[in-house]
């Protein structure tokens, strides 16, 4: 098997698709950092299921099945299911999880829709469309992949460079708006990078599964520290790793999607953070309880001894 992996790796496709995988993990697991501390972890699933009408209307208008144009479809849906659950959400009495909710449901059905219809048109079937659904990274071109791979690098360097304001607004949003932070702004500025995030990312990985790599690799990487520099450059790495792991347990079989793989490796290293991570994990627990369980029976024991040898 390593000597076909050797061999693959040869193949320069191969190694695009590796690199924008890995970029794609990279560069989610970063911004999924600032998400799941906001609380916006739903946020990534709702934008996710919520480009999908917008890919089928981008084909729908244009009659051709071009990347540029699903992104743009894909990123205006976002922006609009974006400020959908705001309006919902400041001018009702919903909360945001059930506007998350609502706008996820209506978006993915929507979109269904309309992916039936494309399918029993005249103009065209959806043999290709219903990848976007799980993705399909050994389908994408060399244009797909570098776009992939700059917009990746875009959303890493945009996160290093704002990462004091969103760390502010990640923790006291109230202390940021007392120093003149445009609160406001960076919170929509955030929903904007998500939707970026997803739209770059949903040809790789599908709209179900995104959101797993945005939010997944930051709850893994929560679980190993305490200060957020340290749990940003885990969760990008452990992001990096999955898509890593993903893409080259793919290319062993022409039949085992990218994006699943990727997914199920992220969540593999979640259960061995949650299990194995020092002070969070279960098995330290267990160790830190059987020590102090030591520790007091060898102390209580101790002044047995010493009230037997006083009489």
């Amino acid at each position: 098997m390593i000597s076909k992996l050797i061999v693959l790796l040869q193949d320069p496709n191969v190694r695009w698709i590796l690199t924008a995988s890995v970029l794609l993990g990279l560069s989610s697991g970063i911004l999924g950092s600032f998400a799941y501390l906001r609380k916006m972890s739903l946020m990534g699933d709702t934008l996710a299921h919520a480009a999908l009408p917008g890919i089928c209307i981008a084909f729908m208008l244009t009659g051709s099945k071009s990347i540029f144009f699903f992104l743009i479809g894909a990123a205006i849906a976002g922006l609009i299911a974006t400020f959908g659950i705001g309006y919902v959400t400041r001018h009702s009495r919903i909360k945001q999880d059930a506007a998350l909710g609502i706008v996820l449901s209506v978006f993915f059905g929507f979109g269904i829709v309309l992916l039936t219809q494309i399918q029993h048109s005249d103009s065209g079937n959806q043999s290709g469309l219903d990848k976007f659904l799980f993705g399909q990274a050994a389908g994408m071109v060399m244009t797909d992949v570098m776009t992939m791979a700059i917009v990746s690098v875009v959303l890493t360097g945009l996160c290093a460079l704002l990462y004091k304001e969103f760390k502010l607004l990640s923790f006291d949003p109230g202390f940021a708006r007392g120093l003149g932070l445009p609160v406001a702004v960076l919170d929509q500025l955030m929903m904007f990078l998500i939707v970026v995030a997803v739209v770059v990312g949903i040809q790789a990985v599908g709209v179900v599964l995104m959101a797993a790599m945005l939010i997944t690799p930051a709850v893994s990487a929560r679980y190993w520290t305490e200060r957020l520099g340290v749990m940003v450059v885990l969760s990008g790495l452990f992001g990096a790793f999955s898509g890593m792991i993903g893409t080259l347990l793919s290319t062993l079989d022409d039949n085992l999607p990218t994006g699943p793989l990727s997914v199920l490796a992220a969540t593999g290293v979640f259960v061995l953070s949650v299990l194995f991570a020092p002070k969070r994990g279960v098995v330290s627990k267990l160790l830190l309880r059987a020590s102090v369980k030591r520790a007091a029976n060898a102390e209580y024991e101790a002044r047995q001894a010493q009230r037997g040898g006083t009489a």
